[in-house]
């Protein structure tokens, strides 16, 4: 099999910052699993799309750990059940990000719709991008390692585009969180924390795609064997 130790040069700052923002993660939110908040997660994210006008939207108990997500397709929250069922501020800041993501569904929030429609070409370019960039090299086949390279960029502009969607679901979660009186204004340096934390895993992944892309361009984008 193909292997190319340069790359894991390329991608060691990406891998660096993954590791520490999942560290980060760990240590804000066990300290903000500490914390009593007034309601559970699911009660929490219930309040916020009532008060948005949301009451369509379903919220549903999954099994796994930071599982949680927002469905456009089905309109429904799933959230974990550590999240679903604490009264803790690390649930209630979890649970508020997700249904920011349904508030920006229900706004027609243009970078989400991006994303969203990105979703299906990311999968398949993550999947077989770097793949046939490395079939058509060995082949000696240009045009297959450009389309390759073609398909790994729609990951890149996948992770591109979702860094606005994350970083505005928290900045809508942050101030429903105050607005509904969910959590005190002297208690939201915890979920910062724990929100500013899960953000610096989506830099990192945004930032592996950018590095991964540059790889195969410099390695393979050029017409030589």
């Amino acid at each position: 099999m193909f292997f190319d130790p340069m790359y894991l040069l390329f991608i060691a700052p990406a891998m660096l910052l993954a590791f520490w923002a999942q560290m980060r993660i760990r240590s804000t939110y066990a300290q903000a699993q500490q914390i009593a908040a007034p309601l559970s997660g699911a009660a929490a994210a219930r309040h916020i799309l009532d008060s948005a006008g949301l009451q369509f939207v379903g919220i549903e108990e999954v099994p796994g750990h930071l599982s949680d997500h927002y469905d456009p397709r089905d309109k429904v929250l799933r959230l974990s059940s550590e999240v679903y069922r604490s009264r803790s501020l690390a649930a209630v800041g979890i649970a508020a990000h997700e249904s920011g993501h349904a508030i920006q569904d229900a706004l027609n929030y243009l970078p989400l719709t991006v994303r969203n429609a990105a979703v299906p070409l990311a999968n398949f370019g993550s999947g077989f991008g770097i793949i046939m960039a490395v079939i058509g090299a060995m082949m000696s086949f240009q045009p297959l390692v450009l389309i390759g390279i073609g398909l790994f960029s729609c990951v890149v502009f996948f992770q591109v585009v979702n860094l606005p969607v994350e970083f505005d679901a928290s900045a809508r979660a942050k101030a429903q969180l105050v607005s509904l009186g969910i959590v005190e204004h002297d208690e939201m340096h915890y979920v910062n924390k724990v929100l500013n934390a899960a953000a610096l895993t989506y830099v990192a992944a945004t930032l592996q795609a950018i590095l991964t892309l540059l790889w195969l361009v410099m390695r393979f984008g050029g017409n030589r064997d």
